[in-house]
């Protein structure tokens, strides 16, 4: 077994990114959300998935979906063995492709609902997908037709599962949302947070986590990690990422990075300087 994951990207398909952990028992995740779509296979053992508000035990030979923006984490079971894939999938890419073949009526993204497919058939077709692109010794057309096939026979499959209503967060949250988004690297205190809302402190903190999942300063959080991820998958070093993101120094970005993202951002890292070489002719 690997103790370390593995991650795998490529910048002639900068709409996917993949991972792959084979010894999980120490990878542990604190709640978060991505800004991609995620499809994940469990290859080994079995881990505890929560998804929102729900949670359930999943094994080897299940696959897990994960919305952009939902909270999530995955992890094992009483120290028990367990291994997978994930995959992100950049949202507007996905999107596109799901309105070129006409399962969506307009270029905006709509949720998917189902959180697990346990279906041997789209497993083995994930895994072939997964081993296809971290073997370097394919074609990138290859890679690319893995990846469109397999995404656009299983966006057809889904479509015709039911999509349940769920509330909407209130104008109100949204534009609050949209604040800290567009202000996180900022210093941001809970009373710019109320001027801004018009909430009470108390009010807000349980509005926002109902509708979002996390606390205010949970998704602040989140979404520095996410900007210095993506940081760090451009080639910036560890450092500028952490400062650019919002962290006070490199040792806070780190500890912050290795909860959500239960892997050091040198770790994550080393995928983009290797790819970057092997891209460049460098192989």
């Amino acid at each position: 077994m690997k103790p370390n994951p593995i991650f795998w990207r490529d910048p002639r398909m900068p709409h996917v990114e993949l991972r792959q952990v084979e010894d999980g028992r120490q990878v542990c995740y604190a709640p978060h959300s991505h800004t991609q779509w995620s499809i994940g296979a469990i290859t080994g053992g079995r881990s505890t998935y929560c998804y929102r508000s729900d949670r359930y035990q999943v094994a080897a030979g299940d696959l897990v979906l994960m919305n952009p923006e939902w909270v999530h984490n995955c992890n094992p079971i009483e120290d028990q063995p367990w291994a997978y894939f994930m995959m992100y999938v950049d949202a507007d890419w996905l999107t596109d492709l799901r309105y070129r073949a006409g399962l969506l009526p307009s270029l905006q993204w709509r949720d998917i609902e189902t959180p697990i497919v346990s279906a041997p058939g789209w497993y083995r077709r994930y895994c072939h997908m997964a081993h296809c692109l971290l073997d370097d010794d394919r074609d990138l057309l290859e890679k690319q037709t893995e990846v469109v096939e397999f995404l656009s026979d299983l966006m057809h499959e889904l479509t015709s599962q039911p999509v349940p209503s769920r509330p909407q967060a209130p104008e109100t949250l949204k534009s609050l949302a949209a604040y800290l988004d567009e202000h996180v690297a900022e210093d941001i205190s809970l009373e710019m947070l109320c001027d801004h809302s018009g909430y009470s402190a108390g009010h807000l903190v349980r509005a926002f986590k109902q509708h979002y999942g996390l606390t205010p300063h949970a998704y602040l959080v989140n979404r520095r990690i996410q900007l210095g991820r993506r940081a760090l998958r451009e080639g910036a070093p560890i450092v500028e990422a952490a400062l650019d993101a919002g962290f006070a120094d490199q040792a806070h970005f780190q500890r912050t990075f290795k909860r959500l993202m239960a892997a050091t951002p040198k770790q994550y890292r080393v995928a983009s300087a290797k790819q970057q070489i092997d891209t460049a002719g460098g192989k």
